[in-house]
């Protein structure tokens, strides 16, 4: 196996708990003391073992954030505000990099069958052999709330490894459910000192807006072969790739291989790059290969040295965490319009008028949200 590749690869392997151990040297004298003393004991104990690396404890908090229980939401925020304040607080230490600078997190699209899930298991693996902690989060299937990374007999080798933490993060039928648990759940792997997060995406289509917008780096895995294949690809999601990976290079779809990277190549000649430092490139890869495998590691450290040196990584997970605030502000308000009575006494003699075509949603729309404010959102 070569060495690590790229400035941050080389400067930035820790020590199996290095990161957490960061954590903890700041969070009792940084964190803000109301948030810290509102959290319930037993909250409080699992934060310090989540910050300690403890897998069990990172899966407890994971568990807690994924609560539809109103007191489990709260104290699974004031878990995150004290996790978010200590980092803060440890970056604003002189000669520190703050833990943006040192930690990577990459999303994994594709088609199914395209051989994410192969893929993942011999990257994962090379990484591990180079001094990193994995973790590999997973949105569930809404349809059929099964998981892909859930299946850990895809990937056995990794997730019996100490250094790897797989995790699925269910939806519950939502995409903004699964966006705003994965989001969180990545925070949390973080704190317990996995330096790299992979997100795998469910298919191809809406999910991999939410998920590009919650990492630093979007890859896009597509099957050997061009033509149809290129053209059944939404545009859209090629347009938000910044590494295209294209998987199966071996053996007899090696040919069919090359022709797809050199298709992709050509593709991507005419699409605007989202970032000024970099512009998105096309690879080939087999999961047989460690040769690929250190390949696309080094285009992904190239890609990530790019970002942290000009200061957009920082921005951009600045910009990120404004939105899903916004984002977080109308589920609940979603939430609670749903759940109150005068909103759903209305809701029943609006709703069959505006199926008959009897009125404009926009109309009914606007006369449960007055029903709401009316009553204050307390009925």
């Amino acid at each position: 196996m070569r060495g690590r590749c790229g400035v941050w690869a080389a400067a930035a392997v820790l020590p199996r708990t290095a990161t957490a151990r960061a954590f903890v040297r700041y969070s009792h004298t940084a964190a803000d003391d109301a948030v810290v003393k509102s959290l319930r004991p037993p909250t409080l104990a699992l934060r310090d073992r989540l910050l300690n690396g403890e897998r069990y404890a990172l899966s407890k908090a994971i568990t807690l954030i994924e609560s539809t229980r109103q007191d489990h939401q709260q104290e699974a925020s004031r878990l995150l505000s004290v996790l978010l304040q200590s980092q803060s607080a440890r970056g604003e230490q002189p000669g520190r990099a703050s833990l943006d600078r040192r930690t990577f997190r990459i999303g994994l699209s594709g088609p199914p069958g395209v051989g994410k899930s192969t893929f993942i298991e011999r990257f994962g693996r090379m990484l591990l052999e180079q001094g990193h902690r994995v973790a590999a989060v997973d949105p569930s299937s809404s349809r059929t709330g099964g998981s892909i990374l859930g299946d850990k007999t895809r990937m056995p080798e990794l997730s019996r490894d100490e250094r790897a933490y797989i995790r699925p993060s269910p939806n519950r039928g939502s995409l903004g459910g699964v966006a705003r648990n994965t989001a969180e759940a990545v925070m949390l792997c973080e704190a317990a000192g996995f330096d790299i997060c992979l997100v795998e995406t469910v298919g191809v289509g809406q999910s991999e807006i939410a998920v590009a917008e919650m990492v630093d780096m979007f890859c896009l895995f597509v099957p050997p072969g061009g033509g149809d294949e290129l053209q059944g690809m939404k545009k859209g999601v090629v347009e938000l790739a910044d590494l295209v990976v294209v998987t199966k290079a071996d053996g007899d779809l090696l040919p069919a291989a090359r022709v797809a990277q050199q298709e992709y190549t050509s593709a991507l000649k005419f699409v605007q790059p989202r970032i000024s430092e970099w512009r998105p490139r096309v690879t080939r890869a087999s999961a047989k290969s460690d040769e690929d495998m250190v390949r696309v590691w080094e285009m992904m450290s190239q890609y990530r040295d790019a970002i942290v040196e000009t200061g957009r990584l920082e921005k951009v997970r600045a910009s990120q965490r404004t939105q899903w605030m916004w984002r977080e502000v109308s589920a609940k308000l979603m939430q609670r319009l749903q759940e109150d009575n005068a909103v759903q006494i209305q809701a029943k003699q609006l709703g069959p008028r505006v199926a008959d075509g009897h009125i404009a949603w926009g109309d009914a729309a606007e006369r449960l949200i007055q029903s709401f404010l009316k009553h204050g959102g307390r009925s």
